[in-house]
C-alpha cells in the first residue's frame, strides 16, 4: 500500500512502475480506438491496399469456408488448379476469431471489415510492451512511456500496424520485440526461452525476419562465449529455438510446405533450427572454462551448421524463392522493396534512416555510459541488434519498419540524458522550448515535419498520374460493378488479381507471388508479345473476359518493354476483333472486354 507519507509525485512514480503492463495496454487501447476512427473509411470500404492483405483474407475466407487446415492452395487464382502459397495459418487465426465473433451481431461482410480493421492492432500491444520491457530493464523503470510515444512515431513501424494491414509483417515485428527483450533480459533463462520461443513463431509464421533471428542467436552465443555463466541463457534458447520451430512445423506447415522448399518453415530450414538448437545446447552443456575454447568452438559450430547446409541443400544458395530467370528479370529484381535503400528517393531515405541512425548511435552512447554496470551487456546485445538493422537497410529498404522499432531504446536513452538537463535549466523557455525540441529531435519526429516543407524530390505530375490511377482502380465501389456480369475467370494485370477475387465473385490468373511464377509469366507475355500470342495465352488459361487499368503501374512496364505488344497497342485503342468491349459504369477507371 501506498505510505501515507508519500507525495503524490512518489505515489505516480509508483504507480507508473508497478502497474505498468496495464498501463501499456491502455495506452495501445487508445492508439488503437485512435487508429480506427482515422481510417474508418479504410475499414468501412474494405481497403486492403496491398496484395498480401487481399490474399490474407482470401486465404482466411477458404478456411471459414471448409478449406482444410493445411491446405493454403488458392483456388479462385489460376483455376482449376491454384497455386500454393508459402504462408502458414497462425496469422488467420486471429483474424478467423474476429470474423467468427462479430457474425453473432453484424453480417459476414461487417464482421470481415471490423475484423480486417482490428486484427492488425493487436500484435500492437505485444510490440509496446516488449519494447517497454526492454526500456524498463536497461535505462529506467518509468522509460517505457517515453519508448511507447517514439513507437508510435515510427512512422515505417506503424504502417505495419494500421487497420486493413491485415498480413503477417506486424505478427513478426511483435516478435522481434519480444526478441529484443530477451536479449537483455537479466534473468537467463527466462530471456533465453523468449528469444528462442519469439524466433520460432517469427520462423513459423515467415522466414522475413530469419537474418535478425540468425543475429539473435549469434548474440546470445556471444554472450556465453564472454561469460560462461551465460551458459543457461544459450541451453534454455537452444531447446526453444529447435524444440518451438519443431511445434511449430507439425502444427502450422502447410501440405506444400513439407516439401524441400527454401522459401518457409519447411523440412530445409526445419533441419537447420534443429542441428542449431542441439549444437548450441552441447556448447552450453559441455563449454570449457577457457573463453578461446569457447569462441572457437561457437565459430566451429556456426561453421558446420553453414557448410552443412550447403551441402545438403544446395538449392537454396541461390534466391530462396526459386524463380526462373527471366521471371526474377522482369518481376523479383524490380520489386521496390526489396531494393537496397540508396536506390530509392532522398526523400524515403531519409525519411526511414532518420531514426534507425538516431538509435543506433543513442544505443552506442549507452552502451558506453553502462560499460561498468550490469546493463552493459544488454546494451551491448541492442547496439548489435540495431546495427544489423541499419545494415539491412543497405540490403532491402523492407528493413525499414524492423530497424525503426529496434532504434527506438537507443533513441530513448539518449532522451533520458538530455530531457533531465533541459528540464532542469534556469530558463523557462529552455525548459520548454528546449525540451520539446530535444523530444522532436532524438525521436525523429522533425523528419516528417520538415519534408513537408521541402519541394525537392516530390513525385511528379507523371507519378500522380500512375499512382491515381492504380488506386482507383483498385477501390471497392469499382470493382464491385464487374459482379454484374456471371462469375467467370478475368486475365488482368499481376497486381490486380489478388484484389479482383477479395472483392468480386470473378476469378483471376495470377498474383505476384513466387509459387505462381508461371502464370506470372503468361501474364507478362500476353501483354508483351502479339495480340495473336496474347489470344491463345488468355485462352489456355480458360479466361472469358479481359480488364484492364490504363495507366496502371504495371500497365507503364509493359508499354516501356515492348512498345508493339498486346498492351501497348491497346493503350492506342488498337483493339483486336477477337475482343469486345463491354459496358461499365461512367467514369469508371477500368476497361473491360469479352474475350471470343
Amino acid at each position: 500500500m501506498d505510505q501515507p507519507h508519500q507525495s503524490p509525485w512518489q505515489r505516480g512514480r509508483d504507480l507508473l512502475d508497478r502497474h505498468w503492463v496495464a498501463l501499456t495496454l491502455l495506452a495501445w487501447l487508445g492508439v488503437a480506438a485512435w487508429s480506427l476512427a482515422d481510417r474508418w473509411g479504410q475499414v468501412r470500404w474494405l481497403s486492403l491496399g496491398d496484395t498480401d492483405d487481399n490474399m490474407r483474407l482470401m486465404q482466411v475466407r477458404a478456411w471459414l469456408d471448409g478449406q482444410g487446415w493445411y491446405d493454403l492452395r488458392q483456388y479462385r487464382m489460376n483455376p482449376p488448379a491454384g497455386f500454393d502459397i508459402h504462408w502458414s495459418r497462425i496469422v488467420d487465426l486471429p483474424i478467423a476469431g474476429l470474423i467468427l465473433f462479430f457474425r453473432l451481431f453484424t453480417s459476414n461482410s461487417w464482421a470481415e471489415r471490423l475484423a480486417c480493421g482490428i486484427a492488425p492492432l493487436l500484435p500492437l500491444s505485444i510490440a509496446m510492451l516488449g519494447i517497454g520491457a526492454t526500456v524498463r530493464r536497461l535505462i529506467h523503470p518509468l522509460a517505457w512511456p517515453l519508448a511507447i510515444l517514439f513507437l508510435v512515431g515510427a512512422t515505417a513501424t506503424m504502417l505495419m500496424y494500421m487497420p486493413e494491414r491485415i498480413d503477417h509483417h506486424g505478427w513478426q515485428l511483435a516478435m522481434l520485440s519480444l526478441t529484443l527483450a530477451g536479449l537483455c533480459d537479466p534473468r537467463a533463462r527466462r530471456g533465453g526461452a523468449l528469444v528462442g520461443i519469439a524466433s520460432a513463431v517469427s520462423l513459423s509464421i515467415g522466414l522475413e525476419l530469419l537474418p535478425y533471428a540468425a543475429m539473435a542467436g549469434a548474440i546470445i552465443a556471444l554472450r556465453w562465449v564472454w561469460d560462461r555463466a551465460e551458459a543457461p541463457r544459450l541451453a534454455v534458447y537452444a531447446l526453444t529455438l529447435g524444440g518451438g520451430s519443431t511445434l511449430g512445423f507439425a502444427l502450422f506447415a502447410s501440405n506444400a510446405n513439407q516439401a524441400m522448399r527454401c522459401d518457409a518453415l519447411t523440412p530445409v530450414w526445419l533441419s537447420v533450427m534443429i542441428a542449431a538448437g542441439m549444437l548450441l545446447f552441447l556448447l552450453a552443456r559441455f563449454g570449457p572454462a577457457s573463453r578461446g575454447v569457447r569462441l572457437a568452438l561457437a565459430v566451429a559450430a556456426g561453421a558446420a551448421i553453414v557448410i552443412g547446409f550447403a551441402l545438403m541443400f544446395p538449392q537454396c544458395l541461390a534466391r530462396p524463392e526459386g524463380v526462373s530467370p527471366e521471371l526474377q528479370r522482369n518481376w523479383l529484381n524490380n520489386v521496390r522493396e526489396a531494393k537496397p535503400i540508396y536506390k530509392h528517393s532522398w526523400r524515403t531515405g531519409v525519411a526511414i534512416a532518420t531514426l534507425p541512425v538516431i538509435g543506433l548511435l543513442g544505443a552506442l552512447f549507452a552502451a558506453w555510459r553502462a560499460r561498468r554496470r550490469p546493463s552493459a551487456i544488454g546494451w551491448v546485445a541492442v547496439a548489435l541488434f540495431t546495427t544489423f538493422a541499419v545494415l539491412m537497410l543497405l540490403w532491402q529498404v523492407r528493413a525499414g519498419p524492423a530497424a525503426q522499432m529496434l532504434a527506438v531504446p537507443g533513441g530513448v536513452a539518449l532522451a533520458w540524458v538530455i530531457v533531465p538537463r533541459l528540464l532542469g535549466h534556469r530558463s523557462m523557455l529552455v525548459r520548454v522550448l528546449g525540451t520539446a525540441g530535444a523530444l522532436v529531435i532524438v525521436s525523429g519526429f522533425f523528419v516528417g515535419i520538415a519534408l513537408k516543407y521541402v519541394p525537392v524530390g516530390k513525385p511528379k505530375g507523371y507519378e500522380k498520374r500512375v499512382n491515381m490511377a492504380t488506386g482507383n482502380c483498385l477501390r471497392t465501389t469499382v470493382l464491385l460493378a464487374l459482379n454484374k456480369y456471371p462469375a467467370q475467370t478475368i486475365f488482368t494485370f499481376v497486381d490486380m488479381g489478388p484484389r479482383l477475387i477479395t472483392i468480386t465473385h470473378h476469378n483471376a490468373i495470377a498474383g505476384p507471388y513466387h509459387r505462381n511464377g508461371a502464370a506470372i509469366l503468361d501474364v507478362q507475355h500476353a501483354f508483351a508479345r502479339t495480340p495473336d500470342e496474347a489470344h491463345a495465352i488468355i485462352k489456355r488459361h480458360g479466361a472469358t473476359l479481359l480488364l484492364l487499368c490504363p495507366n496502371a503501374a504495371e500497365s507503364t512496364n509493359y508499354k516501356a518493354r515492348s512498345p508493339n505488344g498486346f498492351y501497348a497497342q491497346m493503350a492506342k485503342n488498337q483493339v483486336p476483333t477477337w475482343l469486345t468491349p463491354l459496358p461499365l459504369p461512367r467514369n469508371s477507371p477500368l476497361r473491360l472486354f469479352k474475350v471470343d
